[in-house]
């Protein structure tokens, strides 16, 4: 199988350059071991897989095994596996450290489970970096593959695939692993079948603002279970709830975040969608489109930019409000269409509320145009591309 270049290789390559170890998080087959082992290649590593059981009792004296590796870079895969490892972990860095070898030690890849923010927060903070790993993004396979990482998604397996009949096997397969033996180890108490609705329903719902008691009651469940699927779901990183902007204006604001299952070719396998026909011809075309472009700039978007939605009880609405600090925001309205298109006088209304900097129109097209009231018009491209300056 052919690979894709990850942006993200540079990014983990400098922080291991300061940090005594970088965390990679990502949902499984994103391509973290794939991007690990791309950097070994660059210097001398040893890898451990902690989901193999040989690996594991090979470790079982953890601070003598990881000693005897000084000066290698050490990769320790799905390392939530084993959540005991990290306070031998803090204590070898710190060993390291006072022996003045204080950088590039360890790369440690994870499922972002609970457990592993928690542990790895409490044992090596200000010892690591963190970095995610989310699907591949149209910056990193070139416009012209567009449509087809919108159809299939940004998991390697689906986007890579030979033919759209392999691709969408693929994300089926994906669910249910995820479904029936991946979440279950985060969570026993988790139905599959219930997990398999709710991702379905949600696939239905994409983009819309989250209405928690009325999803509970369709699938059967209490609010509080609900919330817990919907937790873990965003802790795997395959849920996003984009939140509400919540700055101070004399309307009444929709409150609620919004959900996207984060990869639209999972959206679209869920929905039995299998052409980038019947995704055109199906009402979930918009809101997948607009949670593709969502991810796409969230991929390169600063950390120092919050991402939120905007939306009054009367209607005024921006998809996207990315906001650089408490008086400075840009808006940014999401369409499918490839023409010439005009926001809604609910966007502008939004925008005065905001007091919106820019206010940007995302559309399918490849080219950059004003239109009346300041409006911007730019592709999807073009608006990545300032995004990553302003990050360097």
């Amino acid at each position: 199988m052919m690979y894709v270049p990850r942006r993200l290789q540079e990014s983990i390559q400098i922080a291991l350059a300061e940090q005594a170890g970088v965390v990679l998080l990502g949902p499984r087959q994103v391509g973290k071991t794939t991007l690990a082992l791309r950097i070994a290649k660059e210097r001398d590593t040893v890898y451990f897989d902690l989901e193999n059981p040989e690996t594991v009792s090979a470790l079982a004296d953890p601070g003598t095994v990881l000693a005897a590796h000084e000066d290698r870079l050490v990769i320790l895969d799905e390392v939530q596996q084993l959540p005991g490892l990290f306070p031998t972990l803090r204590g070898v860095i710190d060993r390291y450290r006072y022996k003045g070898l204080g950088w590039g030690h360890f790369l440690l890849l994870g499922s972002s489970s609970p457990d592993l923010l928690r542990q790895s927060a409490e044992s090596l903070a200000g010892r690591v970096a963190y970095r995610e790993l989310g699907s591949i993004d149209t910056g990193e396979v070139g416009v012209a593959a567009t449509d087809s990482l919108w159809l299939r998604g940004g998991f390697p397996g689906s986007f890579l695939a030979a033919a759209d009949t392999a691709s969408l096997a693929w994300r089926l397969d994906f669910v249910r692993t995820y479904v029936e033996r991946d979440i279950p180890t985060f969570d026993a108490r988790l139905p599959a079948s219930t997990l398999r609705r709710l991702w379905t329903m949600l696939a239905h719902l994409q983009g819309q603002t989250s209405n928690v008691s009325r999803l509970a009651s369709s699938l059967g469940i209490n609010v509080k279970t609900l919330n817990r699927y919907i937790d873990l779901l965003e802790d795997l990183l395959l849920l996003r709830r984009l939140q509400p902007w919540s700055g101070n204006v004399r309307k009444r604001l929709v409150r609620s975040p919004r959900l996207y299952l984060r990869d639209s070719g999972i959206v679209h396998a869920l929905l039995g969608l299998r052409t980038l026909e019947d995704v055109l011809s199906h009402p979930v075309a918009g809101p997948s489109w607009e949670g593709f472009v969502v991810e796409n700039l969230l991929s390169v978007l600063p950390s120092w930019i919050q991402p939120l939605h905007f939306r009054t009880q009367a209607g005024a609405e921006v998809d996207l409000v990315l906001e650089f600090g408490p008086t400075r925001c840009w808006a940014v309205e999401i369409k499918r269409s490839t023409s010439r298109v005009r926001p809604s006088r609910g966007f502008h209304v939004a925008c005065d509320d905001l007091r919106a900097e820019r206010r940007i129109v995302v559309y399918g097209g490849s080219e950059a145009f004003a239109q009346a009231r300041g409006v911007e018009t730019l592709s999807l491209r073009l608006l990545m591309e300032e995004l990553t300056a302003l990050g360097n």
